[in-house]
C-alpha cells in the first residue's frame, strides 16, 4: 500500500523515552541489558537492531536505551569509547616511520585497524559510528 503525503500533512511525534541501561552480555543473536540501578529488570534487543556498534559493548558499560511504549527499541552509543587492545602484531623496526596500519583485536573481540605504534594493553579511543581508531589514550 502506497501513501502520498502533502506538505500540509502533519504527524504526531512519537513519544520516545531515554533511560540509562547497563550492558550485561550478548548471546544467541541478542544483547541483554538491565536497568542501571536494578539488575533484576532485564531486557533484550536483537543483534540486527544494534548493528555494528554492538561489537564495542563491554559488560557493565552504561549506555542510553531508547524506549517506545515501554519497550526497548534501540540503543544510543557514545560516539567515542575507550577500549583496551587485546592483541596486535608488533611493528617491525623502521616500519612505523612510514606510517600505515595493522589489525588489532580489542577487549570486546572487535577487529579494527590501528596505527603501527599501538601495542597490546594500550587504551585507545574508537569512533563507534565509523568503527575506526581515533587516538591512543594511554
Amino acid at each position: 500500500m502506497t501513501h502520498t503525503f502533502r506538505p500540509s500533512d502533519s504527524f504526531e511525534e512519537p513519544d520516545i523515552d531515554k533511560q540509562e541501561l547497563k550492558f550485561v552480555y550478548a548471546g544467541r543473536e541478542v544483547f541483554v541489558f538491565c536497568k542501571k540501578n536494578n539488575p533484576g529488570k532485564r531486557m533484550e534487543l536483537a543483534e540486527d537492531k544494534i548493528g555494528n556498534a554492538g561489537q564495542f559493548l563491554k559488560p557493565n558499560q552504561i549506555i542510553n536505551g531508547l524506549f517506545f511504549e515501554n519497550e526497548l527499541v534501540a540503543i544510543s552509543m557514545p560516539i567515542k569509547i575507550e577500549l583496551k587492545v587485546a592483541e596486535t602484531p608488533p611493528a617491525l623496526k623502521g616500519q612505523s616511520a612510514s606510517g600505515g596500519n595493522k589489525p588489532a583485536v580489542l577487549e570486546t573481540g572487535a577487529n579494527i585497524n590501528v596505527p603501527l605504534f599501538i601495542n597490546p594493553g594500550d587504551i585507545i579511543e574508537i569512533n563507534t559510528e565509523t568503527g575506526e581508531y581515533s587516538k591512543r589514550v594511554s
